[in-house]
Order: structure tokens, then C-alpha cells, then sequence
């Protein structure tokens, strides 16, 4: 009889694979001593108000407070967040979080003056501060990006009732949260022999993977029959979130929320659409792939449970963490000893929590702590885990490099760029893992490994996106987002991008209902660009080597020390031209026909 795996608890996972959370505080009591001295801080920051104006001496202390406070913010966070992530079950962190959260939002609220006194201020005003308190340069950068937004920056009394309103604004996100994750529950999947395995939104895309099909299938029906049957619920919270956007938006004078959502990071809207034009274009190729699917799995009828499941059998196999990380060492070579050296370091000193325990998150992240990052995985020996572990470190150190080269008020990179680094790290794995084998059926199983990344990242998340700028698009005309609406459109698109080989049916069309980017505004579209980049980069190191590199270097060290297009333009890539997106699937054309030739009987 098979053993059953059981999951261990915190304490039975040995210190060395898990993260060195006592960089931060080491206890409880001096996290606790810690925020309680931000009550001074909020003190101090309130005390500027209707001052900011009055010297460059004024305006400088006033920021460097201002920055001192993030920093001691971002290292509270982390640690109540990462504490509450070892084990979602402890009260006493998710008490803290709150408590962290609610501090956080009334030191915003207090420091609401500051956009419109730095808005009011003359261009000449400003320009003579600089020459008369040169320390003052040190934010230039960030008075300047602020100052961009002024047509969209409203009175001090307006800009305080907007960020009171912040957290009540996060109610859809937060009630989505508690209905998907916490309230919802799922009937067992059953296999072809009767067993039963439990179903939740965790366990779905791993049921999903089986070669068992009447798995697959019941995991599918019985996800998406649970959801069907909340689908006014489910439909009312995205609509709310839809409407919260509509209203920010429109109080600060923007054409839509889209528009607003993505001059945040101030990156064009053409970028947005672009995008969409691009995967269009190449919509062909996404046919053929599922084509191919539907052909080497053998079926009359694709459907959305044969999505995930390998197309190759009897390759994967099982990886110690210790041979990972030697694996992503290797692959990461192109990148040179600099960056080698500093993932080392991460790998050495604890900077990863690897492995599942009781209570622990799900999924995986990276969380750029100004002491080192701190990478969150549930590592499991498979080749995805190897390419999540490939991909957090590439977050981790896109984080680590800005924080050692940018002051703290221009080192938070902005999320437009944020997965181009971790993307760029998993191409160069599969690059090296693609050199290393001479076996035809296992570098059929690295190809389709890449394909799906493709699949996944590119068109998937674009659809995502479209289908987030249609709803708002819907929202801004004043439509409400029924689930009928919400349904029938989500069902077009997933016509649209898999083409006439799939089946689409009314389950799928719920989608929607379980996809919590739809809560992160404008969110999605990134990852598709940011894997674009990321390719186009990736083939620039690998074919211009050691000149690439340093570019490469640079863009990892620049924070937002400028806009995200410009940051991408130093290392190579012009993201307001299709021409990445474009690159990047003529690559997934070549792969494809790779793939069709290695697997041709």
C-alpha cells in the first residue's frame, strides 16, 4: 500500500530551509516596539503641513523624514507579512498585519497634504530650491514624477478624503479574498477508479496535470459548478471594484480608469493596446499549439481540462533543491560572475523559504526587503519548481540591485517592469537545460515546457487583459457587470484565443470568477509585456554577451530612478513598439514547428 505524504508542520522543517526572518526584528516585542515609535514619526510628518513652501531647507527635511518612515514602514510589513505567510492560520500575525495596515493608512491619511503643497509649488519656486539647498537633488526624480500627475492632483482637504477612503476602497479586493479563498468550498474530484482527492482553488491546477482525464474532468466540472452557483455574488464584487476604480478615476479629472491605472507607473496606454494588437496578430500561432495538443493527447474533443496536463510522458523526474540550485547556477552564467556571486549569497544565507509546511502560503514570491529579499517557495522537485526557484531569485535580485544602488526613495521598481527579470532567468534555464540534452524526448518535454510558458504568459494573460479592458470600458458606459454580461464575454475571448480545435464551454465562460488579478487594476497586461522583454533580452545576452550584460546590469540596478520604458530602452528593448511582442512570438512559431517535427510520426 502506497504511503500516504503527510505535510509537516513549522517547527519540523530544519532551520536552514527557511528564510532568516530575525534580519528584521528578532522578536515579536521588537516589531512591536518598532511600530509603536511610528506614532512620533506621524507626528513629525503632520507637523510640515502647510509648510513644504516655505524653504528648500523645509521641503528637504520634510522628504528625508518622509523616506526614513517608508524604510522602517517597509521592514514592519515584512515582517508581520512574512511571519503571517509561514503559517496563515496564526492569529496573532494576521492581527499584527492588521494592525501594521491600519497605521500604515492613517500616517497615508496625515501626510495627504504633501501632493498638493509640492503641486502648488512654481516651477521657478522649485528650480530655485535646488540651487539654494543642493541636498535637495537627492529627489529631484521623485518631485518630478509627481509633479507630472499636478492636472490630477486635487485640494489638500480632497486629497485627505481620498485617502481615507483607501482602505474601504480595498473592500471588493478584500471581500473576493475571504468568498474565494476562505468560504468557498468544492465536492472532491474522483478518479477513473472512484478515489476521491480533495479539490481546492490550491489543489485545482495539479488535479488539472493528472494523465487521469475522468480526474481532470470532475476537478474541472465540480470547480466551476461551485463557482456557477455563486455567480451573482461573485459578479456584484467585481462590478464593485469596477465602480471603486471608475470613481478614483474620476475624481482625478481622468479620462477612464484605465487611464489612470497605468499613468500610475507612467507607462502610455498605447503600450496596453499594442499588446493586444500584437497577440491578435499572431493568433494563428495559439491555434496551431492547441492543434498540437488536441493531436499528441489523442482526443476527439479538446477541452479546457486537457489544458495543463503534460504532453509528454515519463521525462519529469524528481530534483533535490541542492541540484536546483547548482542547475539555476549553471544556466544563470551568461549574466556573469557579479550577478552569480550575489545569487550565491541568497542561496547561502537564507534569503528562501523552501519547502510546504501546515498553514504555510500557497504559490510562490519574492518580497524585496531592504535588508536582502525574501523569496517564499513550496518547492516539490518538479522542473516547475525549478523554474519558479530560476524565476523568485530573479525577482530577488532585480530587488537587491536596486536597493544597493538606488536611495530608498528611488529603489522600488515599478510592477511594469517587475517580471522581466524573474522571465529573463527562466529563459536562460531553458536555454541551458535545451543545450545539455541530446535525448529527443526530453527535449520535446523542455520544448513543450517552453510553449506553455507561452501559452500561459503571453496569450493567456493578454486575454486577461482584454478582457479587463472590456468590463471597464463596459463600467465607464455605465453597464452593470452581471454575471450573464461577465459570462458571455469572457466566453468570446476564450473563443477568440483558442480557435475552433477547443471546445469552449458554459463552464469555462466562469472563469472569471476565480482569477484574483482582476482586483489588482490594469494588472495583468504586464506580464505578457514584461515576458516579451524578457525574451528579447534574454537573446540579446546570450548573442551580444559581456555589452548586453552590462546594460542588463544597469536596468536591474535603476530602481525607478526613471520610467519604466526608459529603464527598458537602456538595456535594449523598446516596449512601445510591437516589435518584442512580435519577436517573442516568432519564436513561439519556431518552437512550434520544433515541436510538431521532434513529435511527427
Amino acid at each position: 500500500m502506497k504511503e500516504t505524504k503527510t505535510i509537516p508542520l513549522r517547527e519540523e522543517i530544519p532551520a536552514e530551509s527557511k528564510w532568516a526572518i530575525e534580519d528584521l526584528y528578532p522578536s515579536d516585542e521588537a516589531w512591536e516596539e518598532a511600530l509603536s515609535s511610528l506614532t512620533q514619526d506621524q507626528a513629525e510628518l503632520e507637523g510640515f503641513a502647510g509648510k513644504l513652501g516655505e524653504s528648500a531647507q523645509t521641503l528637504y527635511s520634510y522628504l528625508e523624514k518622509s523616506e526614513q518612515t517608508e524604510v522602517k514602514m517597509g521592514r514592519l510589513g515584512n515582517y508581520s507579512m512574512r511571519k503571517g505567510d509561514e503559517d496563515t492560520r496564526d492569529p496573532v500575525y494576521q492581527a499584527m498585519t492588521g494592525k501594521f495596515i491600519g497605521v500604515a493608512v492613517a500616517i497615508g491619511a496625515a501626510c495627504s497634504f504633501e501632493t498638493p503643497e509640492i503641486m502648488a509649488l512654481s516651477d521657478e519656486t522649485l528650480e530655485r530650491f535646488y540651487k539654494d539647498f543642493p541636498k535637495l537633488e537627492r529627489y529631484r526624480r521623485y518631485l518630478t514624477d509627481l509633479r507630472r500627475r499636478k492636472a490630477h492632483t486635487l485640494s489638500a482637504a480632497e486629497e485627505k478624503l481620498l485617502a481615507a477612503a483607501g482602505e474601504m476602497a480595498q473592500a471588493p479586493d478584500t471581500i473576493y479574498g475571504s468568498f474565494a479563498d476562505a468560504d468557498m468550498t468544492f465536492p472532491d474530484a474522483v478518479d477513473a477508479q472512484g478515489g476521491k482527492h480533495p479539490l481546492t482553488q490550491g489543489t485545482f491546477v495539479q488535479l488539472e496535470e493528472s494523465a487521469d482525464r475522468v480526474l481532470r474532468k470532475s476537478a474541472y466540472e465540480n470547480l466551476y459548478d461551485s463557482f456557477a452557483g455563486f455567480k451573482n455574488t461573485a459578479a456584484a464584487t467585481l462590478n464593485a471594484q469596477n465602480k471603486q476604480l471608475k470613481f478614483f478615476a474620476d475624481a482625478r479629472h481622468y479620462e477612464s480608469a484605465f487611464e489612470a491605472s497605468l499613468d500610475r507607473t507612467n507607462v502610455p496606454t498605447s503600450v496596453y493596446l499594442n499588446l493586444i494588437e500584437a497577440v491578435h496578430r499572431n493568433l494563428d500561432k495559439m491555434h496551431r499549439y492547441v492543434r498540437l495538443r488536441k493531436k499528441l493527447l489523442g482526443v476527439e474533443q479538446l477541452h479546457f481540462y486537457d489544458v495543463y496536463t503534460p504532453l509528454m510522458k515519463d521525462v519529469d523526474k524528481h530534483i533535490p533543491f541542492e541540484e536546483a540550485k547548482q542547475t539555476v547556477y549553471e544556466a544563470l552564467a551568461p549574466l556573469g560572475e557579479e550577478y552569480r556571486a550575489i545569487l550565491k549569497e541568497g542561496f547561502e544565507n537564507r534569503w528562501i523559504d523552501v519547502y510546504q509546511n501546515q498553514g504555510k502560503r500557497s504559490g510562490a514570491y519574492s518580497a524585496g526587503a531592504a535588508v536582502h529579499p525574501y523569496v517564499l517557495l513550496n518547492y516539490t522537485g518538479t522542473l516547475d519548481s525549478q523554474f519558479t526557484l530560476a524565476h523568485e531569485m530573479g525577482h530577488a535580485l532585480h530587488s537587491y540591485l536596486s536597493n544597493k544602488c538606488q536611495n530608498p526613495v528611488d529603489a522600488d521598481y515599478v510592477i511594469f517592469v517587475a517580471e522581466v527579470a524573474s522571465t529573463c532567468n527562466e529563459a536562460l534555464l531553458m536555454e541551458h537545460l535545451l543545450s545539455k540534452t541530446t535525448d529527443q524526448k526530453e527535449r520535446a518535454y523542455l520544448i513543450n515546457h517552453f510553449l506553455d510558458q507561452f501559452k500561459g504568459t503571453l496569450y493567456r494573460q493578454t486575454m486577461f487583459a482584454e478582457f479587463e479592458l472590456n468590463i471597464g470600458r463596459m463600467a465607464a458606459r455605465g453597464e452593470t457587470l452581471t454575471a450573464d454580461v461577465l459570462c458571455a464575454e469572457y466566453k468570446r475571448l476564450n473563443e477568440l484565443y483558442y480557435g475552433p480545435d477547443m471546445v469552449v464551454d458554459d463552464r469555462i465562460a466562469m472563469e472569471w470568477a476565480r482569477i484574483p488579478h482582476f482586483y489588482y487594476n490594469y494588472y495583468v497586461f504586464q506580464y505578457a509585456t514584461g515576458y516579451s522583454a524578457a525574451i528579447a533580452l534574454s537573446r540579446r545576452i546570450l548573442r551580444e554577451g559581456e555589452r548586453a550584460v552590462k546594460d542588463y546590469l544597469g536596468f536591474l540596478s535603476g530602481g525607478c530612478s526613471k520610467s519604466p520604458i526608459e529603464l527598458l530602452k537602456g538595456a535594449g528593448v523598446d516596449m512601445t513598439s510591437p516589435e518584442p511582442v512580435d519577436q517573442a512570438l516568432k519564436l513561439f512559431g519556431q518552437l512550434l514547428d520544433e515541436m510538431e517535427a521532434l513529435t511527427r510520426e
